[in-house]
């Protein structure tokens, strides 16, 4: 009935795999990424790890090839998406829950480290697992591996390999409205100070 739509902080635990869901053909990458509670231990005056959520990360489309091509293990990511428990049972009969999260955004974290963003041009294409059986469903949907020449996207395909490589964007034009100000400017600039003063609201004597 209702979704929850969260963000989560951490750093992935494995490298994006493609999955094809067997049922409609597309093509789609998961990864898993643990966040990580830190403390400070005062005893013995030092930074440790607290309690984990590990999350299965799904990505579709463009957000799929852009991770696949841009997000490597270890990676400190910001995940933003819908978060879900999915309950199954293994191999052994047991009851299982995973918890997984349907990504709609997908970044590096800047406060611990350094990116470039590379816009992808118009009409480019471009962890850890419970067991065998949680690893073949992707949003309740069985999935098939993905074989190598059928990856539309791998790690560093479609980044510049130097700065001379790097794309070029058009200027954006001006606003309608930057003419209109920029006249508004020019007029009150030539307008002279005395009429300008002239505008002020003359203030009233006080009683006293």
């Amino acid at each position: 009935m209702f979704d929850t739509n969260l963000v989560i902080v951490g750093n992935v635990l494995a490298a994006p795999e493609w999955r094809r869901i067997a049922s409609s053909g597309s093509l789609v990458a998961n990864f898993r990424v643990a966040s990580t509670a830190r403390r400070y231990d005062r005893e013995n005056a030092r930074w440790v790890d607290g309690n984990n959520l590990r999350v299965r990360v799904t990505a579709w489309r463009r957000l799929a090839e852009g991770v696949a091509s841009s997000v490597t293990v270890g990676d400190p990511v910001i995940v933003y998406g819908r978060l879900y428990t999915r309950d199954w049972t293994d191999e052994n009969n047991n009851p299982r829950v995973s918890y997984e999260m349907e990504a709609f955004s997908i970044g590096h974290d800047l406060a611990r480290g350094k990116a470039q963003f590379f816009r992808t041009k118009a009409g480019q294409a471009t962890g850890e697992i419970e067991d065998a059986e949680a690893e073949t469903v992707v949003d309740g949907e069985m999935s098939l591996p993905v074989s190598a020449e059928e990856i539309p996207i791998s790690y560093g395909d479609g980044l510049p390999l130097s700065a001379a490589e790097e794309p070029t964007f058009p200027e954006v034009p001006p606003a309608p409205d930057d003419d209109l100000t920029l006249e508004v400017e020019r007029l009150v600039a030539a307008e002279p100070a005395a009429a300008r003063r002239s505008r002020r609201p003359k203030r009233e004597p006080v009683a006293a």
